[in-house]
């Protein structure tokens, strides 16, 4: 039985790659009150015994090789079960695709982060769209299991396939005309991003889908480039880190006071799927996210159609030529400034 294990080092990862498709449900409580529910494998719920207002999911490893953010979130989980950590907030910490950890990959049959939000109703043809309708109860069940009216969070935390211009940044889910919020901005920052892509349609990823059906305030969250396990500089995800731990474990947080001078933020211009078998860019696979191109430069090839810059400085974000047949090869993007969209 895993329990005995977990109770004394905290170490739900090993746990969690140790059993890649289920985990017998647990639970059990710390020495501090606070209950620990082990919900599935990769999914572990904290609640504890002080009144809390907010709840939080740190989700990482829908991509299994992006492994920055699942040490950063083994470490917060080990310190909580270990009590070198006191929660003041609910938190729900997920490992989205433990057999994609296993082998060092995106993902196994398809991009569970293409899944979410009713994209896998009706489909069960690999463990990735079973995996995909379990999280997502699993999330339900964590943000209606209590009353309504209390704070919602949603941090989806990634590594990049490419380097950036700009090393961390985030993306900012479409909120369906509600105002963007500046507070989260200064959440941002205070983790190291600065620069926020905002969406302009529905998706289908893991953020989105907190975001649209509870409310959350959710993000994608890129912090670096991917590497595998042990290449990993953990000193420059530090301001993440203690920002999360911040959130978990305070009753309330201070951040700096907002300047819009400190962000770079996008909008999306466009995006640009693969519909051919012959597709490809123009630039290298070197070429970063947030590479911009002049009008009229060539931007991908899908089959007959060459696909141009229409604007001046259209940059470039998530660029993967090998996506499949239908899905999204690269968003497009230029700048945006803080305007009245903006509370």
């Amino acid at each position: 039985m895993y329990l005995d294990t977990l109770k004394t080092t905290g170490d739900f990862l090993t746990i969690t790659r140790e059993n890649e498709f289920s985990l017998e449900p647990s639970q059990f409580t710390l020495a501090n009150g606070t209950e620990v529910k082990v919900i599935d494998t990769g999914v572990i719920e904290f609640t504890p015994c002080c009144k809390t207002t907010k709840d939080i999911v740190l989700s990482s490893a829908v991509h299994g090789n992006e492994t920055a953010p699942i040490e950063i979130c083994d470490a917060l989980i080990q310190q909580i079960i270990q009590g070198k950590l006191e929660l003041k907030q609910r938190v729900l910490f997920i490992y989205g695709n433990p057999k994609s950890i296993n082998i060092g990959h995106r993902f196994v049959d398809e991009n569970l982060n293409r899944l979410f939000n009713g994209a896998h109703e009706n489909r069960s043809d690999n463990p990735e769209q079973v995996r995909a309708a379990k999280l997502e109860s699993y999330v339900r069940a964590f943000f209606t299991s209590v009353e309504e009216g209390r704070y919602r969070a949603h941090y989806d935390l990634h590594t990049a396939i490419r380097g950036s211009k700009n090393e961390k940044f985030a993306v900012y889910p479409f909120l369906h005309g509600k105002p963007w919020k500046k507070s989260q901005l200064q959440f941002l920052l205070s983790c190291g991003v600065n620069t926020v892509l905002m969406m302009s349609a529905a998706a289908t990823t893991f953020s989105y889908f907190s975001s649209k059906q509870f409310g959350a305030d959710a993000f994608t969250v890129e912090l670096g480039q991917v590497k595998p396990f042990g290449e990993n500089n953990m000193a420059s995800f530090e301001a993440t880190k203690q920002t999360l731990t911040a959130l978990i474990s305070q009753e309330s947080v201070n951040y700096k006071d907002f300047d819009a001078g400190d962000f770079e933020l996008f909008t999306v211009h466009r995006t640009i799927n693969r519909t051919c078998e012959d597709f490809s860019f123009p630039f290298p696979d070197s070429a970063v996210n947030f590479t911009g191109f002049a009008k009229g430069e060539l931007l991908a090839t899908d089959g007959e159609t060459q696909v141009f810059a229409d604007v001046e400085g259209e940059a470039i974000i998530f660029p993967n030529a090998k996506v499949a047949l239908g899905q999204r090869a690269l968003l497009t993007v230029i700048p945006m400034e803080v305007n009245e969209d903006f509370i």
